[in-house]
């Protein structure tokens, strides 16, 4: 009897176990089919954009994500230049070298962003001692040490850089930056100039938002065909893809990857994310210097999203993706703009204090029920 009891107990034990064996493997399998690295393995990079607790690794559950979802990575913040150049020549590059160490230890595609912009450039950069505008030569002088200090730093392990960000309106006239006044347009052309001198291998790339726009587009179009005309070289154009569930249509942003890919340079996905929440207005694009007062009105969803707007999200995602997979030949790599909803900058602009939810990872880093889809069309290509 007492054997029988003993037998019984192992047996128990036995299939207690075989069945947490199985629980386990299936969760693992579970896991692995929502992979978009592999899903998207020969067709384009996948990426994200990392803030200090992630370069860091300080973020145990976002680095988890970063480490299994995506083989591309660029920096949020800490390579631009108000980080990396807080004063004339004083360089602080600990997150910098932080990140790059990250994605190589990674074995992960590393994008240094952004060289050159209007916005997040220190105010000396423009100015003399008095305050004043400097001339053009000083201007191109510290432009040049500065793209050339940061780019030959990592020349070699940086395989793509943001030039230049966001020089044409919506309009598609140019943004009278300082970089304009001062410069004028050549200031593109030079930026690219110098980053190809520091490092003749790296990707060079022009970076800019709402690229659906046709006025905006054929307005990048031509600066681009400007610069090259002047030998600049640019090798990819990057659309930021900050979009709305009903704004941009997917057909004016085919007709920028085809018009982009015409120029004979790679496309890139490069800061895509999908607000759910009212925007503030038409063709709303991602101008961060922009504000508006909060309402409950513009804020709807601050318990939650409801199932039928996540459904509308999810619709949306695949859209997008099944566009990226018709141009896979033409687009280099896709990056979404942030980890997971609480990493999102959406829920500070243009109205500080919202809930947004625009990204492929919840705020506890799970996927969302929608990116079992967007897996699924590379499934059916490979069919």
């Amino acid at each position: 009897m007492k054997i029988l009891k003993t037998m019984t107990t192992a047996v128990t034990a036995l299939l207690i176990a075989t069945s947490a064996s199985a629980a386990i493997q299936s969760a693992k399998q579970a896991t692995d089919s929502v992979i978009l690295k592999n899903a998207f393995e020969n067709k384009f990079f996948i990426g994200t954009a990392l803030n200090l607790d992630q370069i860091w690794e300080r973020d145990s559950k976002a680095v988890a994500v970063v480490k299994t979802q995506f083989n591309s990575i660029v920096a949020e913040n800490c390579m631009k230049s108000m980080f990396l150049q807080p004063q004339e020549g004083v360089f602080n590059f600990k997150d910098a070298d932080r990140f790059v160490a990250f994605g190589e230890k990674n074995k992960m595609q590393i994008i240094g962003h952004t060289l050159i912009w209007h916005s997040q450039t220190p105010a000396w950069f423009f100015v003399d001692k008095n305050g004043k505008d400097v001339s053009r030569e000083v201007l191109i002088a510290r432009m040049k040490k500065h793209i050339q200090t940061v780019v030959s730093r990592y020349k070699g392990r940086v395989s793509g850089w943001d030039v230049v960000n966001e020089a044409i309106l919506d309009n598609g006239e140019w943004r009278k930056s300082k970089f304009y006044q001062i410069i004028g347009p050549q200031f593109i052309e030079l930026a690219f100039k110098f980053a190809h001198e520091a490092d003749p291998k790296a990707e060079l790339y022009y970076n800019d938002y709402s690229t659906a726009i046709p006025a905006k587009r054929n307005g990048i179009i031509a600066m681009v065909r400007q610069v090259k005309a002047a030998g600049g070289h640019v090798s990819g154009l990057g659309m930021q893809e900050h979009n709305g569930l009903d704004n941009p249509s997917i057909s004016e942003v085919e007709k920028t990857i085809l018009g982009f890919a015409g120029l004979g340079v790679k496309v890139m996905v490069t800061e895509m994310d999908i607000s759910v929440l009212p925007h503030v207005r038409p063709d709303m694009g991602a101008e961060i210097g922009e504000r508006h007062a909060y309402s409950k009105e513009m804020n709807p969803y601050e318990e939650g999203l409801p199932a039928e707007k996540m459904e509308e999200l999810g619709k949306r995602y695949v859209d997008f993706f099944s566009l990226y997979l018709k141009h896979h030949d033409k687009i280099s790599r896709v990056t979404l703009w942030g980890v997971g909803d609480g990493d999102s900058w959406k829920n500070g602009w243009p109205i500080p204090g919202r809930t947004d939810y625009p990204l492929l990872f919840d705020r506890n880093y799970q996927p969302k029920p929608f990116v079992k889809d967007i897996i699924a069309l590379t499934q059916k290509k490979k069919k």
